[in-house]
């Protein structure tokens, strides 16, 4: 269930990422056949909060309500010594109450002041990952991925991978044509995964090479194809380690990860759009057989195939 949804803020509020929120969950798409939901801004009190740019924002709701929510946003906000423990209550009932909550960037010290990243996995902006591990003992920091899933908390990193995090999460509960909706709407990519790197710890060298898009958009056609590492290289004319290299930079993540990650992504749009048979769907992936599936969707989704499909196949497409 993904309806109710409440961006929380606290001052300093950073607008971008409550924009992020505001932008996902709170536009009206309906027209455009993607769901709607019940949005709204609460804090630890309605009135206007200040920004860190230098105007404010007025926040109409306080932590009640937050009662019955589907999905808190936690937005970026200052990091403090302390936060106001009605909301921490407030978002501590969210998840007792079978809802779920997501951090962007520092957002997460929100989460961990509530005790909700107590024995989990978390992320923050990598510049805050110490602090936040520092901090909060008990939760296991990832500090370089673009967001982390440890349901029912979702915990992210700065700016961008918040949009990251909340399209990951409207994949998970409705589906991957509804994100693709909405990221189309919103002209960003429509998934990235979580485990990518939030930065390029070196610039790309030069004179070896353009960029590989071209490359990319040629696996993304061929996903049926078994392609190693010295193959692809060979397309590109470098070695393999300066392609393993160079896919690194470019990506944020390693040749076999990405090209995993791209053939579920295609399993996913053939379950919801046809009526194929699970064998069938895993040969067009590149998988091979329905047990290869069946193990990176259950890795990568929690799910299986047949389930997913039960869950999110086109009615018309069930007949």
């Amino acid at each position: 269930m993904l309806k109710n949804v409440v961006a929380v803020v606290l001052e300093e509020v950073h607008p971008f990422e409550l924009g992020v929120a505001c932008e996902v969950f709170g536009l009206d798409r309906t027209d455009e056949g993607l769901p709607g939901y019940d949005f709204a801004i609460a804090g630890a009190r309605p009135g206007p909060h200040a920004t860190h740019s230098g105007f404010a924002v007025d926040v109409p709701h306080g932590p009640e309500r937050l009662a019955g929510a589907d999905l808190a946003v936690v937005t970026a906000t200052a990091i403090r010594p302390d936060y106001p423990e009605p909301l921490l209550a407030a978002l501590r009932s969210v998840v007792a109450d079978g809802g779920r909550v997501l951090s962007i960037c520092s957002g997460a010290f929100v989460l961990g002041a509530a005790g909700l990243l107590d024995g989990r996995r978390s992320s923050t902006h990598w510049r805050h990952s110490e602090e936040l591990a520092r901090r909060f003992p008990l939760t296991t920091v990832e500090p370089d991925v673009l967001y982390v899933d440890d349901d029912p908390v979702i915990t992210s990193a700065g700016t961008a991978a918040g949009i990251d995090a909340c399209l990951h999460l409207v994949r998970k509960v409705q589906g991957a044509e509804v994100a693709r909706g909405i990221a189309r709407r919103m002209v960003v990519a429509p998934h990235r995964e979580g485990g990518q790197a939030q930065f390029v710890n070196r610039p790309l060298p030069g004179g070896d090479g353009d960029s590989l898009a071209p490359l990319l958009d040629w696996m993304r056609h061929h996903l049926d194809r078994d392609a190693t590492v010295e193959q692809l290289a060979a397309r590109v004319h470098m070695s393999p380690r300066t392609f393993a290299r160079r896919f690194q930079q470019e990506t944020g993540t390693t040749p076999h990860r990405w090209l995993t990650g791209q053939r579920v992504l295609l399993a996913q749009r053939l379950l919801e759009s046809t009526t194929e048979p699970v064998d069938a769907i895993a040969a067009r992936c590149g998988f091979g057989n329905a047990a290869a599936l069946r193990h990176h969707f259950g890795r990568r989704l929690g799910t299986t195939p047949l389930a997913y499909r039960r869950c999110f196949a086109d009615p018309e497409e069930r007949r």
